[in-house]
């Protein structure tokens, strides 16, 4: 069952702005697009460098390192598909912003293949 965090306020948060929220000790770039709420990995999977610093246009927030371009409504790399961070679905209940984190998967017993 996945995890169910507010994050932050509606307010919080201006038009064409993004911050790192923390659900656990998980960074999540929260961004503020076009009046909807997007949320996706934090870390570029490049080198690291935080995705809330990058520059957003046309749904696509660019890495401020080295350009690598991700989708804000589905976390995919938009230059190879193939490659994705991970995304969240966003609620707004009320004035509160409240993030969808899947639960990380359980530990395999001793022995267990997978």
């Amino acid at each position: 069952m996945p995890t169910m965090q507010t994050v932050a306020r509606v307010g919080d948060l201006a038009e064409g702005h993004s911050k790192v929220v923390k659900v656990g000790y998980k960074p999540i770039a929260l961004f503020l697009q076009r009046g909807q709420y997007f949320a996706i990995d934090d870390m570029c999977p490049h080198m690291g460098a935080s995705l809330a610093d990058g520059y957003v246009e046309d749904g696509v927030v660019s890495c401020p390192l080295h350009y690598w371009r991700f989708r804000l409504n589905d976390g995919t790399w938009a230059d190879n598909p193939r490659i994705k961070i991970g995304c969240y679905a966003v609620h707004v209940r009320g004035d509160e912003i409240v993030l969808e984190v899947p639960d990380p998967p359980a530990p395999k017993a001793p022995g267990e293949t997978s």
